[in-house]
């Protein structure tokens, strides 16, 4: 009996060790892959509590695919889509490093009309973006082969976001969302268009570890 008793301690010992090694193997990894992937080099202009945050953006260049599908199956289809582009499926075939965040945005489109006007696309679309490495122009990026693949880049804007951690659940995404809004109706501050989900971080990043932001574009006239 006191055999079987130490033979399950030491088991249980094993397993707990393996546990530990696999936990901060992880820590490791999440740690080691926030430092190392370029971010935006946004100018933060004003905070509030909540950790939002009002920012000034720089022109980005943006790579960019539509999907369809719920959140999660759209955010899954684009990635493949675009991680393909820049592990090689371009021309000249030249690697494009990995940067953060993933952007998520439902998809507009611009209607013909007079004035302009922008509504959500009747396809219930998403548009996911990965930011390109700041070295690369429009004139010396890769050219994708993948036709859905569209590259643009942005306009200097000003924006505002809420920062959290967690798992890019719907509902933890919508609660910061929602959040988010409350204090841009409390301060009169106006969306030029819908919410921008970012993630920051693999799927290798602790939850806790994990950066996720709410971001909206502000309207001119409501930016400071």
């Amino acid at each position: 009996m006191a055999s079987g008793v130490r033979s399950i301690q030491f088991l249980f010992r094993n397993v707990l060790a393996v546990a530990l090694v696999g936990c901060l193997t992880a820590l490791a990894l999440g740690t080691r892959a926030m430092a190392a992937e370029e971010t935006p080099d946004y100018q933060v202009l004003e905070t509030a509590a909540d950790n939002i945050e009002i920012r000034a953006y720089p022109p980005l260049l943006l790579a960019e695919v539509v999907v369809t599908g719920n959140r999660n199956e759209a955010a899954n289809q684009a990635f493949r889509i675009l991680a393909a582009f820049i592990f090689g499926e371009n021309t000249p075939q030249e690697e494009i490093a990995m940067t953060a965040p993933v952007t998520q945005a439902r998809a507009e489109k611009i209607a013909m009309t007079a004035p302009v006007t922008q509504e959500p696309a009747e396809s219930g679309g998403w548009t996911v973006a990965f930011m390109m490495p700041s070295k690369y122009t429009l004139a010396t990026l890769p050219k994708p082969t993948d036709p859905r693949i569209v590259i643009r880049e942005t306009e200097p804007r000003k924006k505002i976001a809420i920062r959290f951690s967690g798992r890019m659940t719907d509902e933890n995404m919508n609660k910061h969302r929602d959040r988010l809004r409350a204090y841009m109706d409390e301060q009169g501050l106006t969306p030029a268009g819908p919410a921008t989900f970012a993630y920051y971080n693999g799927p290798f990043t602790p939850f806790f570890l994990r950066r996720n932001e709410v971001i909206y574009d502000l309207a001119d006239d409501s930016a400071v």
